[in-house]
């Protein structure tokens, strides 16, 4: 009646145990899924639809529908359960929430007949410490987990517990205290649901399939090319997420694997030296910087959340509380207590930076049975001891802890809800975007953004540079080296649009070569484009091109006579000169700077010239300076300077100057030490030349250049699947 049509199940012999109901354990066990959990239930059009917090809760709620034990509706106190056809209501007198330091749900129901039971579910770890001493299905139900972990699967164990009256309400009585505890609600409550949580007869185990989405493995393969170490922080077993590493390939035959407990020793001997280095001064915070490991670099870290507590120093030492007087501390005492706290810090910060440096000698890390809490730690760890830039991405509520504390956060929207999309920066459907959202748009954004400040650093210092060399001739008057207007203008309307437009669409190779060579990405990580050397490399070229432009139209100006007659060599003659060149030389330049020409790039380059040309032949007229005598005073000097073939002479022999040395420089270099996205491009180019060439030339294809020949033959042979030969 209520059971799914789409339900396909092939074990005959559990579901006729099911309507025999000769096993009450394979009853108690349904009945469990049906009554302890914290899904609501919606009726539309005598549809039964659940919403639950989380799919795993979800998903084991409707394998008890179709099993006959169909969750039909709730209330604050009650909950009605179809069993196999029979309606039965059973009052819920308590529910013990579910938290990650828990790892585990119950409820406490009461029957039509009195009789109370204690229903719970949670992690196999948590519900084995509190099981009653004879449990005659444990040792299969561990098997059983062995198998389902190996498998991926996200594994449950259940549990019961019959309550007396008397032990009940002596409980309620407690249970009711902690709750409307004024401080310290959670642990008062904490403390009151490990009095009832206890000697718990084991029902059995479930377990989920949380299947990898499509491209997972293609994704992390791709991005440990682009050198970026990747940590998985989940909250199931060791053995789950192992092979979780083996199938989306973090971990592959020839990794070496390392777990938590082998490498203790190897963390406790290098504390014990740095302690032995430092002696018992304060700075026994001294780092040692030969490696934890020798020989290969393909190894990998597997450790749980306990082991992380107890290396880590994070885990919390329950104090048992004594009766004793309190005498004042006399000055001494407390100073002893300060350097104690003081030391025992610093140990632990020590021991902190081990484990990351320890860490990150591995290619990938793997964190299991962590709590959200522990996630988030993990992130700041290496935020706090690395200089690097963090990204976490998750999909499900326990995931956002981990999100907020990283640099970067990015949510999966699925199945698991909304909460971490909502938490993150970037938010998508499906894992294997991430490898574009790192190696195409990631590696795009860095490349344009350090060509926008490098150009606008030069743009500005061949600008401003000139008033300073123009200071020495002028007595240092503050008289300005340009016009009024053009100072205004410059960085508005004659040099922006250019910039603006690399620093929106550049793009040195074109996304599929990005991520088919995830080495590209490399040069980001190390900051290869913008870095104090290419600041003050700028900076020089600014102050170069400013000598260039302020020094030759000087010296052309010296004792000459214009084709009418007339000197041209005065003050705003040599003002339009001198700004005209600038003009050229930026934009030029950003000309060769562009990487991906559209036609928007070229008309913003020369758009930009003819706006200035525009611009100033119309503030040099005399119309407007008849309108306003007192800003414009430039009257007629574009017109007249700029039609001295002399003046066009000196601004193209500045143009060369300032803009040659750059071409050749860029030649030699593309020629001699080539970079990754150079060699890339032009393998990418020789295999577009191949692929449009004739069927007769296609046998070979000549490689010219000084390229290391084998890296050029591999990446051809990546582009175009065809072998590369080399003509004598």
């Amino acid at each position: 009646m209520y059971a799914d049509g789409k339900f396909l199940f092939y074990d005959h012999y559990l579901i006729e145990q099911i309507k025999s109901k000769k096993e009450p354990e394979i009853q108690e066990f349904f009945l469990l899924l049906s009554v302890c959990h914290t899904v609501m239930v919606d009726v539309s059009d005598g549809q039964i639809n659940y919403q639950a917090a989380s799919p795993d809760e979800g998903a084991l709620v409707t394998a008890a529908r179709n099993f006959g034990y169909v969750f039909l509706s709730r209330t604050q106190n009650t909950i009605t359960i179809s069993e196999m056809g029979t309606e039965r209501t059973y009052d819920v007198l308590a529910i013990l929430d579910f938290n990650s330091d828990r790892k585990r749900m119950s409820v406490i129901v009461r029957d039509s007949n009195g009789r109370i039971r204690l229903y719970c579910k949670g992690a196999d770890t948590v519900i084995f410490e509190r099981l009653h001493p004879r449990n005659l299905k444990r040792e299969a139900t561990e098997e059983a987990l062995d198998v389902f972990a190996r498998e991926t699967l996200r594994t449950l164990c259940l549990c019961y517990r019959d309550i007396s009256h008397d032990e009940f309400e002596a409980w309620n009585k407690k249970f009711m205290e902690a709750s409307v505890a004024a401080s310290n609600r959670d642990e008062a409550l904490d403390k009151v649901y490990e009095e009832i949580e206890k000697d718990l007869i084991l029902l059995g185990a479930t377990a989920i399939e949380d299947k990898l989405q499509d491209g997972v493995p293609e994704t992390i393969s791709k991005l440990s090319k682009a050198d970026i170490k990747i940590w998985v922080l989940t909250g199931d077993k060791k053995e789950t997420a192992e092979n979780i590493g083996f199938s989306c390939e973090l971990l592959t035959d020839e990794t070496t694997i390392c777990y938590g407990e082998d490498i203790s020793g190897l963390l406790q001997t290098r504390l014990e030296n740095q302690r032995n280095r430092a002696g018992s001064t304060s700075h026994s915070s001294l780092r040692m910087n030969e490696p934890f490991f020798q020989g290969s670099r393909n190894r990998a870290l597997i450790i749980t959340g306990s082991w992380l507590n107890e290396i880590l120093l994070e885990k919390k030492k329950k104090k048992k509380k004594k009766l004793k007087l309190k005498f004042p501390k006399t000055e001494e005492e407390k100073q002893k207590q300060i350097e104690k706290k003081r030391r025992a810090e610093a140990y632990k910060e020590q021991q902190q930076k081990n484990f990351v440096d320890l860490a990150c000698e591995c290619k990938a890390v793997i964190c299991c049975r962590v709590t959200p809490k522990q996630k988030a730690m993990v992130v700041d760890l290496v935020k706090k001891y690395k200089k690097a830039i963090t990204l976490a991405i998750g999909d499900g509520a326990n995931d956002v802890n981990m999100i907020k504390t990283a640099h970067i956060g990015v949510g999966i929207s699925g199945q698991e809800g909304m909460q971490a999309v909502m938490s993150s920066d970037y938010s998508f459907g499906q894992f294997r975007y991430l490898q574009r959202l790192l190696l195409v748009h990631g590696r795009w954004s860095y490349i344009r953004m350090c060509k926008f400040l490098r150009y606008f650093f030069y743009k500005n210092f061949a600008f401003t540079l000139v008033h300073i060399w123009y200071s020495f001739f002028n007595g240092f008057s503050a008289q300005t080296a340009y016009e009024d207007w053009f100072i205004t203008l410059y960085n508005v309307l004659y040099s922006s649009l250019p910039v603006l437009l690399v620093g929106l669409f550049d793009q040195d190779v074109s996304d599929k070569l990005s991520l088919r060579f995830p080495r590209l990405y490399v040069l980001g990580q190390k900051d290869l484009l913008f870095n104090y050397k290419k600041f003050f490399r700028s900076l020089l070229h600014g102050a170069m091109t400013s000598l260039v432009i302020f020094f030759i139209p000087y010296g052309a100006y010296l004792q000459t006579m214009g084709q009418d007659g007339e000197a041209p060599s005065d003050y705003q003659s040599f003002a339009v000169t001198a700004a005209t060149s600038l003009v050229f030389v930026v934009n030029l330049q950003i000309g060769l700077d562009t990487s991906y020409w559209t036609f928007v790039n070229a008309f913003s380059v020369f758009g930009s010239i003819a706006i200035y040309f525009g611009i100033t032949f119309d503030f040099h007229s005399a119309g407007i300076h008849v309108l306003f005598p007192s800003a414009f005073q430039f009257t007629g000097t574009a017109p007249n300077a700029l039609k001295q073939l002399y003046l066009w002479l000196t601004m193209a022999l500045t143009i060369a100057v300032c803009l040659l040395p750059v071409v050749a420089q860029r030649f030699l270099s593309m020629t001699i030490c080539p970079s990754e996205s150079d060699r890339v491009s032009e393998v990418s180019f020789l295999a577009h030349i191949y692929l449009q060439a004739s069927a007769a030339v296609k046998t070979a294809i000549v490689v010219v250049g000084n390229y290391p020949l084998v890296r050029v033959c591999t990446a051809f042979r990546a582009v175009t699947g065809v072998h590369v030969k080399k003509l004598s």
